[in-house]
Formats: structure tokens, sequence, C-alpha cells
């Protein structure tokens, strides 16, 4: 850094998060995608961030009381799995996967999936649907967590988020 460039310090008061918005688009519903969004929006309500969180597409498992409390982590083709890419499409390699994931986020004590969502409503967070999803899978809102606020269209989310940080997960 050169004398001529202003060093960017973070703010840490009250006033700096005043009037702040984080829109959180969650568009994939596998447990190991699941987590990155209910993190950084939990932590975003913590910091008093007004948060919107909008499931699309295979995210919406995570608000499908059929889903999601049954989301699972695949191995196959997912370099990051550290393991030899031949064995991830072997029989028994997803649930072996799962158990393993779910048992390591366990162990750091961070809530399943249901429990987060209902960690963020009770914080204040707002949790939407896509139309466009709910209605290609054939589903109604009594089908969804009970804590979606509702089921809205992306034009509708764009205006609610107005002047938001946009995250995609």
């Amino acid at each position: 850094m050169t004398a001529t460039q202003d060093m960017i310090v973070p703010s840490f008061d009250d006033e700096a998060t005043e009037g702040r918005k984080l829109a959180i688009i969650c568009s994939k519903g596998n447990l190991d995608m699941a987590y990155p969004g209910l993190i950084l929006g939990n932590a975003a309500l913590g910091e008093g961030v007004e948060l919107h969180l909008f499931f699309t597409f295979w995210g919406l498992d995570m608000i499908t009381k059929a889903h999601m409390e049954h989301l699972k982590f695949s191995p196959v083709g997912n370099t990051a799995a550290h393991m030899p890419q031949w064995l991830t499409p072997l029989p028994g390699m997803t649930s072996m996967g799962t158990r393993m994931m779910k048992k390591s986020i366990a162990d750091l004590e961070v809530p399943e999936v249901p429990e987060f969502l209902d960690l963020i409503k009770a914080s204040g967070g707002h949790l939407w649907a896509c139309r466009m999803s709910v209605d290609m899978n054939h589903l109604k809102k009594e089908d969804l967590y009970d804590g979606v606020d509702d089921i809205i269209n992306a034009s509708d989310f764009i205006e609610l988020t107005d002047g938001a940080q946009l995250l995609f997960t």
C-alpha cells in the first residue's frame, strides 16, 4: 500500500448497519449448499442487517416440508469431496457422504436446516419461495415450511430487496 492510497477500515458501530439489506438467492438444495446461505443470513441478522432469502429451483427443497429434513450430499463430480472420483458413483457413497457431513455439522453444534430456519425467522429474517419453482414442482404454500413469508415472483423479490447487497448460493 502506498502513502497515496487510503486504507479501508470497517466501522462496527450501530449506525453502520442501519438501513442495510442482504438478499440471498438459495438455488441449490443439496446439504452442502444449504448451509452457506443460512450461515451468512444468520450472521447478517446478528449484525442488524435486514435479511431476505429467496428459495428457487433446487433451493426450494430447503423449505419444502417433504425434503427439508432429508437433504443429501453427493460426492459425484465434487472434487472437494476429497476422495477418488472413480469411487463417488458407487452405491452407498451418497448415503455415506451425507452421514459424514451431518456428523461434522452436528459436531460443530450447527443446527440442522429446519432448526436453522426457525432461528432465522425468530431473528426477523424473511423467507420467500419462488413462484415459478413452486409451480414447476406442483406445490402449494401448505407444502412449504410454515415460516415462509409468501410465494412471490422474481419481480416482487427485486422490488422487496431494492438497494440490498445480493448473494447467490
